[in-house]
């Protein structure tokens, strides 16, 4: 075999076969071959072979001295009214000064929408049909104008989308955002092995590689250098979202204050669960410290549990919103003793070459994959808190093409919220039982990006225009 210091260092590792085919290959693609080798991390690879594969504990996720999480409810549940209107004073004045950036995961495909495309270009609402990116561009562009600040936007890809998220947004002009503040960087890559911890090829010139999970966002931004650049533009809280839920409030100023106000590293957004089993993660408490539990990994006699009222114990549901401290971003990736993000093992159908080089597409799992999931932090920040959210405000993801989380929930709960927002400006709206306006409208993030913003913009329309089929207000 060709001598070369990587192969030397894979031979050493015991991981050889990676470079089995290499003589074999053209030139080319011994240098994608190696290139995709210097990701990897040898020694991180070892570990978790170590760990997770070859000395795999039988027993599940530990759920000893498990209690539901405590969570700041919203006013209209009972939560103090003071409180609320304080938090929402802090996260302004943060805006104002700068120290705010927004963070989109979005190294997803439209694969399970039956689009061909980074999940961000799909497009979404009722009326203009906007894509997804320019939805939070525009609700990002109206929080900076609104706070006198511009504000940077962190937008973590995939070696698969990376090239086409890059160009779609230049060809859109960033939306009318500063190129300057917008930074797209690729999300790590782990490497998938066998149950026997040899790491698989997917072709002779290829190696098994797989996005290492949204907890791996967080080393995509030390790794990127976004943390050292936020450092030097005074930024220091992070809102983390993902690229399905148009919904989302990304710019939050009362969800921003929380973080701020309780002192926490890192502070997450629940929902009430719709019903006992719904698929979310739940947020929990366990040895003092905040985590959250997977619905898979919680029993559903659990899961059902209700107090003395009658009502659900394990009911705060997570939806993937945060507020991170940038220092402790960089605490928990670097790792060490006080925290490291810990991998999960994932057993599955990788597709991969046989001995001889040809194809294999197992019909059983056949290997692992390693992933991180961002939740996990939350046990290493000091002071993490949950406050609530109302799901009509800010969930509504778009994941599968029809049913549940489908284009059209979507746009249904799209339209639902442009007409409670024009029904508490004194609009007659005309809606079915469940809130649907009968006619397709739209409201842009930079007429309003919530219900206070919109009736500021409302307010100052010195014609009032009429609801009907087709109106956009921008």
């Amino acid at each position: 075999m060709t001598s070369h210091p990587l192969i030397e260092q894979f031979t050493r590792a015991g991981q050889a076969q990676v470079f089995i085919f290499f003589n074999q290959l053209a030139p080319d693609a011994q240098r994608r071959l190696l290139a995709e080798a210097a990701e990897i991390d040898l020694a991180e690879v070892e570990r978790l072979n170590r760990t997770l594969v070859l000395g795999r504990a039988a027993a599940g996720v530990n759920l000893d001295g498990l209690a539901p999480a405590p969570y700041e409810p919203l006013p209209e549940k009972g939560g103090r009214a003071a409180d609320w209107a304080k938090a929402h004073a802090t996260g302004e004045a943060a805006l104002r000064a700068g120290r705010v950036a927004a963070f989109t995961v979005a190294g997803g495909q439209g694969t399970r929408l039956g689009y061909d495309g980074p999940k961000g270009t799909f497009r979404v609402t009722p009326v203009k049909q906007k894509p997804l990116f320019q939805v939070f561009a525009e609700k990002i562009l109206a929080a900076g104008r609104r706070y006198g600040r511009p504000l940077h936007w962190f937008i973590m890809t995939s070696h698969q989308n990376h090239a086409a998220t890059e160009a779609f947004l230049a060809e859109n002009k960033y939306f009318g955002l500063d190129r300057g503040r917008v930074h797209c960087f690729r999300q790590g890559r782990m490497p998938a092995v066998g149950f026997d911890g040899k790491i698989l090829l997917e072709s002779a010139s290829s190696i098994a590689l797989s996005p290492d999970g949204h907890g791996g966002s967080l080393r995509a931004l030390d790794r990127s250098g976004s943390l050292d650049l936020m450092q030097g533009e005074g930024i220091d809280m992070l809102s983390f979202f993902q690229v399905d839920n148009p919904l989302v409030r990304c710019i939050d100023a009362a969800f921003l204050g929380w973080h701020e106000v309780s002192g926490s590293e890192m502070t997450s957004k629940m929902v009430p669960k719709a019903y006992p089993e719904e698929k979310v993660g739940h947020f929990c408490r366990q040895d003092g410290k905040v985590v959250v539990i997977e619905y898979s990994d919680l029993p559903a006699a659990t899961q059902r549990e209700t107090d003395a009222g009658g009502h659900l114990r394990y009911v705060a549901g997570s939806i993937a919103i945060h507020v991170l401290d940038r220092e402790f971003v960089r605490r928990v990736v670097r790792g060490g003793a006080e925290a490291a993000l810990p991998f999960h093992r994932a057993d599955k159908k990788i597709a991969t070459i046989d001995a001889d080089g040809n194809p294999v597409k197992p019909v059983k799992a056949n290997g692992v994959k390693f992933e991180m999931f961002v939740f996990d932090a939350l046990p290493f920040a000091r002071n993490a808190i949950v406050i609530e959210t109302a799901r009509a405000d800010d969930f509504s993801p778009v994941k599968n093409a029809e049913g549940a989380d489908s284009p059209q929930t979507c746009r249904d709960d799209q339209l639902r919220q442009f007409g409670r927002w024009l029904k508490a400006s004194g609009v007659s709206v005309a809606t079915d039982a469940t809130g649907l306006p009968a006619q397709a409208i739209e409201v842009s993030p930079l007429f309003g990006y919530d219900e206070d913003s919109f009736a500021e913009s409302w307010g100052k329309l010195p014609v009032k225009p009429e609801v009907v089929e087709g109106l956009y207000l921008g």
